[in-house]
């Protein structure tokens, strides 16, 4: 990104930003498994067809996937499987975070007092 234009970078800003919200990452995850049409999504994701399929129209406005017509239906797939690894590495990331702020809230949890030797045999 070290040498990309304002625009470039606004390009690839709305690019994560289609990424942003928890519903598309949700309908993502359902298409990592293969194609599916708006109808299926719709019920993995407990959505309306409407609001999947806006979801996936911006998706598809991105690139990110794809739709297919097969008969009356459409089937939308991920455009570029690397994504995922994209989506690994952000979670991967994420995932530290919480670690290392588990870890400084530990420092604080109180422990028990150690058992006194007094009266023990």
């Amino acid at each position: 990104m070290e040498h990309l234009s304002a625009e470039a970078l606004a390009e690839i800003a709305a690019y994560f930003q289609a990424l942003s919200e928890p519903s598309r990452l949700q309908l993502l995850n359902f298409l990592r498994q293969g194609p599916r049409n708006v109808t299926e999504l719709a019920a993995l994701t407990h959505q309306s067809s409407a609001n999947v399929s806006r979801h996936l129209a911006l998706l598809a406005a991105k690139g990110i996937v794809t739709r297919e017509s097969r008969g009356v239906s459409v089937f939308f797939q991920v455009a570029d499987p690397a994504i995922f690894q994209m989506c690994d590495l952000v979670c991967g990331q994420i995932e530290r975070q919480f670690a290392a702020v588990a870890m400084k809230r530990a420092a604080f949890v109180r422990q028990p007092p150690a058992a006194s030797a007094k009266g023990r045999p």
